[in-house]
């Protein structure tokens, strides 16, 4: 199983940004992930990077480093401008590039409202989502953000990895009976990353990615080990 991290990208800058990645490439991670929000949920009034640019220039910084949005949601732009995105970072980081997407959901409808962004069904989302993925896949690793059963059977249909948000071990563990699934989620005390890191491998997760914070100590100890 691979580990990454996510990058802290709610801030003014990529400083803090760029510092987490040199950290990540030196403690072994396998990949670092950004964002792909107009703000921090729920926190309007605090600023956000783009996904695309960061991971770019993480991308040319660090070479050993995958790279992926987590994740790039659908509608916020045209579909040919998604995949054009995500060809662009493929042709910076080649073989490297996670084109992690999803539809988003209520919790997201605010940003779309104050920037004037159509609010689609879910359905129409999901058509994006397919096209998307289909784009993608010929060129890439996909992941599809886990959803509605209609959106799990979309990832399988398209040969793509379900990515599960915060889910529990027993959950990666159904999903992984269906086809590949990675996790992502909050990071863990340091006391029990390995123990975490250990069980989402049992559970036949192909990735685990922590967000901002995880002890890079202890995941370059569990990297050691396996």
């Amino acid at each position: 199983m691979k580990v990454g991290v996510l990058l802290p990208t709610f801030e003014v800058g990529p400083k803090r940004a760029f510092a987490a990645a040199a950290r990540a490439s030196a403690t072994g991670f396998d990949g670092v992930f950004a964002y792909d929000h107009l703000w921090p949920m729920g926190s309007p009034q605090r600023p956000a990077l783009a996904p695309f640019p960061v991971l770019a220039s993480v991308g040319a910084r660090y070479p050993s480093l995958c790279l992926g949005p987590l994740v790039a949601r659908v509608g916020l732009v045209s579909t040919d401008h998604l995949v054009s995105a995500f060809r662009t970072l493929e042709a910076l980081a080649p073989q490297r590039v996670l084109a992690a997407i999803g539809t988003g959901d209520r919790l997201s409808t605010p940003e779309n409202v104050a920037y004037g962004v159509p609010e689609l069904d879910a359905a129409a989302r999901r058509q994006l989502l397919g096209e998307t993925a289909r784009a993608l896949v010929p060129i890439m690793s996909v992941w599809i953000g886990a959803g509605a059963p209609a959106t799990n059977a979309l990832a399988r249909e398209v040969g793509a990895t379900v990515n599960l948000w915060n889910a529990s071990v027993a959950s990666v563990r159904e999903a992984a009976q269906d086809g590949p699934v990675s996790w992502a989620g909050p990071a863990p005390a340091s006391e029990v990353t390995s123990r975490l890191l250990d069980d989402l491998a049992s559970a036949g997760a192909t990735w685990a990615v922590f967000g901002d914070g995880v002890d890079a100590d202890v995941v370059a100890g569990w990297r050691s080990a396996n």
